[in-house]
């Protein structure tokens, strides 16, 4: 009886020691798992400090018999897991199932039946048994066992079998003496959290490196080698940019010793939760949660859909244009269309008839026959053969010949695709090659030449009608003067004719605007709505390659760019119909006297510069081409009804092919927007638009012009040196615009942190600049802005624009 007590006291003396050692007092006990002390039902965990929990997790919308063990942020409304246990193995009850310290001394889960269905799977110093060992959820969001007589020595730990997410604190690489890595694998889709196709892992043969891989097999992406100097960290990742700087509240390092080689993420405060996860997508996505949103929002995201292998699974094209990144090919229909309306397209697509595939000779050419798509990458994976050949027809008799052959492409040999079609791509640059997909005859439907005769005679006979009927519907339109499109290019662009413009806008007598690339004017459509239109000049590309250009631009749509409705390309006549903004340009807006009622509040202006950002980063990041608008200032920002930005004349500077030199030295102000590169004439980048959005930012920070501000106020300083001083002093309510009844509304911190951006696009080095990603990311507070260096830079740039434009 002694005995047994003796053996209780030391038990309970152990658990007092582990309790003291981690967290420094006795009163934790609810983030301890004992032999005695289990987790059952809807029990948890809470880490010490509160940030953390475990427990019985549901994925969300899964089945309901389907529970796991899951480490979650407690303090985080939406229950997300940063690790999960029994991925594989889930069990249907978590009131009859048990979390606990096994007689062997590993953690482990039972079922019902008290069968272990998962284990931690550690060797056990031998001797030790379940009284002495302990399993703690740290505040890191580490589970760890440990001996309860020496804490500081791990038998076993969370962070070294990591599923699909790593958290500040967690190494990500390998031990080099037992050659394990641990590796991040995705979730198998949104709704099942067991092991899927895609993971991260590090290169096991280049230093510094992580690798992106498929099916544990196929590496298709690498963000690049880690490298701080670069002040990107790595190239693939340019969000990380603020990250790397110093001061910054994050902190991501590469350590490289005899025994292990890591990466290492660390957060300074604790209060922010931050995690990066391998999705089931195939990208890397970083997530920072906001309190205010009570979401989590994106900060970076890698590498594209497109570049991602099998993004869109088997028989489908992948395009970054498209409303839906993934289509299937003709033929095809999606392989599990719930998965895939829900962005889930990694199932594919599968034939709506199978192949025939007769070997007979006569009858095969009416069985079989083949589909062809244009300007693409060809599909990338096992099962491909080259053969040489004369043509394109020897090719096709070829692939005829073969059961198994599904398609082929030419380009002076032939290449033959034997299994599922993975990672076609459209072309962005309409460069790529042709190929040929193989389908049943329904599906190519080809009519015999008697019965090709007959629908002739019937189509012709038809169109004759037709056209009779469209003859006298457009006598009608014309007496009635209705204004119509003569027809529709894209999505919904209208070509005009150019006398119903002139009539639309009573002979462009209703100006509104003007600037280096035409006036714009006022004008009302048949159905009563409002539309600008712009009269270019400077713009001498002939009508095809207008309409070509149009049809592009078009097709761009964010909400805060300006919509195109429709243009007219009529002789030497060009214009584009947009549509209206009834509150004008922000310079409109912004410069006004304080004096009037509706100039803009400060909380106005802080959005009105996020949207501008916004817009600017759909140009750059988001269309098939970067384009980069080479003219951002407030008389190209116009507000709509609620005074959301929209980024205008976005297009003309594809239009004129980046030709400004004639009209940036005739627009009145635009030279103060101007990016060194411009002056130095080295190559023009979309680090130019950054520059003009800095400056910009500026003016919408103090209701200044940049120039004037200097010549009115402080000494005539240049407004972003100004800026610089100011922040350096800390003074940055100086800056601000000066009518006493604005400030009332000011955020001093949102302040603080448009001033600091501003100094960080402006700056003389392009490389240094952010992206506009990135100057949404900090605007938006999700990635902290740094002290800018000081604008010792700017200050002869400035010098030269005031000497030479007189300004």
């Amino acid at each position: 009886m002694a005995a047994t007590l003796h053996s209780g006291a030391l038990y309970m003396v152990a658990v007092i020691l582990v309790l003291l050692s981690l967290h420094g007092s006795p009163a934790g006990a609810a983030d301890m798992i004992t032999a005695t002390q289990p987790l059952s039902g809807q029990q948890k965990l809470v880490s010490q400090g509160g940030k953390f929990a475990l427990g019985f997790y549901q994925a969300g919308g899964g089945s309901q018999d389907k529970w796991y063990i899951a480490i979650w942020y407690n303090k985080v409304q939406k229950v997300t897991p940063v690790w999960i246990a029994n991925r594989e193995t889930p069990i249907s009850n978590p009131a009859s199932s048990v979390l606990t310290v096994w007689t062997d001394g590993n953690l482990v889960l039972l079922n019902k039946s008290r069968s272990i269905v998962w284990s931690s799977n550690t060797t056990i110093t031998a001797g030790a048994s379940n009284t002495t060992v302990v399993a703690v959820l740290l505040n890191t969001g580490n589970l760890v066992l440990a001996y309860a007589s020496n804490t500081s020595n791990m038998i076993w730990q969370s962070f070294d079998h990591p599923t699909d997410t790593q958290i500040p604190g967690m190494k990500f690489g390998r031990n080099k003496v037992t050659g394990v890595s641990n590796r991040l694998f995705s979730w198998r889709n949104n709704m099942d959290p067991s092991p899927g196709i895609y993971s991260i892992m590090m290169d096991p043969n280049v230093e510094a490196q992580y690798l992106f891989m498929w099916n544990n097999s196929r590496p298709y992406f690498t963000p690049g080698k880690f490298n701080p100097q670069t002040g990107a960290l790595f190239s693939g990742i340019p969000a990380m940019t603020v990250i790397s700087q110093p001061n910054s509240i994050y902190s991501y390092e590469y350590v490289n010793n005899d025994k292990e080689e890591y990466f290492l993420l660390t957060i300074k405060d604790d209060t922010i939760f931050l995690r990066t996860v391998i999705d089931p997508s195939g990208q890397q996505k970083g997530l920072v949660w906001l309190e205010q949103k009570q979401d989590w929002m994106l900060y970076f995201t890698q590498p594209s859909p497109c570049s991602v292998y099998s993004f869109c699974g088997a028989f489908s094209w992948c395009s970054v244009d498209n409303v839906s990144m993934c289509n299937c090919l003709r033929g095809f229909s999606p392989q599990s269309p719930t998965e895939w309306s829900s962005g889930n397209y990694t199932g594919g697509c599968t034939r709506n008839v199978a192949l025939p595939c007769s070997l007979s000779a006569s009858s095969r050419d009416e069985e079989d026959r083949f589909f062809m798509i244009n300007n693409v990458k060809l599909p990338v994976g096992d099962g491909s053969q080259t053969m040489q050949a004369a043509s394109k027809s020897d090719c096709e008799v070829a692939c005829l010949n073969n059961c198994s052959c599904l398609a082929y492409s030419y380009n002076g040999t032939c290449s033959f695709w034997y299994t599922d079609l993975m990672n076609l791509q459209q072309d962005p640059d309409n460069k790529g090659d042709s190929i040929f997909i193989r389908l049943p005859a329904s599906e190519i439907p080809r009519t015999k030449s008697t019965r090709g005769r007959t629908i002739g005679v019937v189509i012709a006979v038809s169109a004759l009608a037709l056209g009779a009927c469209l003859m006298a519907v457009l006598i009608l339109l014309r007496r009635r003067r209705r204004i119509k499109g003569l027809h529709n290019i894209g999505v919904n662009l209208i070509v005009f004719r150019y006398r119903d413009l002139q009539m639309i806008t009573k002979n462009f007598s209703d100006k509104l605007g003007g600037g280096s690339f035409g006036s714009v004017f006022k004008g009302v459509l048949e159905d009563g709505t409002v539309v600008a239109i712009k009269k270019l000049e400077g713009v001498r590309q002939g009508e095809k390659e207008f309409r070509t250009e149009m049809s592009t631009i078009g097709n761009i749509h964010h909400v805060n760019l300006i919509q195109l409705l429709g243009f007219c390309s009529e002789g030497e006549h060009r214009l584009l119909v947009y549509e209206y903004m009834p509150h004008g340009s922000l310079d409109g807006r912004l410069f006004k006297s304080s004096s009037d009622d509706d100039v803009l509040s400060w909380n106005m202006r802080y959005q009105i510069a996020i949207g501008i950002a916004k817009g600017l980063t759909y140009l750059h990041d988001k269309c098939r081409d970067c384009i980069i608008h080479c003219d951002i200032k407030p008389q190209n920002i116009l507000l709509d009804a609620s005074f959301a930005p929209k980024v205008s004349d976005f297009g003309l500077a594809k239009l004129l092919g980046r030709d400004f030199s004639r009209v940036m030295t005739t627009m009145r102000g635009t030279i103060g927007y101007l990016a060194p590169e411009w002056i130095s004439g080295t190559a023009i980048t979309a680090k130019a638009d950054v520059f003009s959005y800095g400056m910009m930012l500026f003016e919408i920070i103090s209701r200044r012009k940049n120039v004037e501000f200097g010549k009115q106020h402080m000494d005539s300083k240049f407004f972003p040196v100004l800026v610089a001083e100011k922040i350096q002093e800390g003074d940055v309510k100086a800056l601000l615009d000066l009518d006493a009844d604005m400030r009332g509304d000011v955020n001093l911190e949102e302040l603080k942190r448009a001033c600091m951006v501003a100094c960080w696009c402006v700056q003389e080095d392009e490389s240094l600049r952010p992206t506009m990603a990135a100057v949404v990311q900090m605007l938006e507070g999700l990635l902290p802005v740094n002290m800018p260096p000081l604008l010792l830079g700017i200050v002869p740039h400035c010098e030269l624009w005031v000497g030479k434009h007189g300004l």
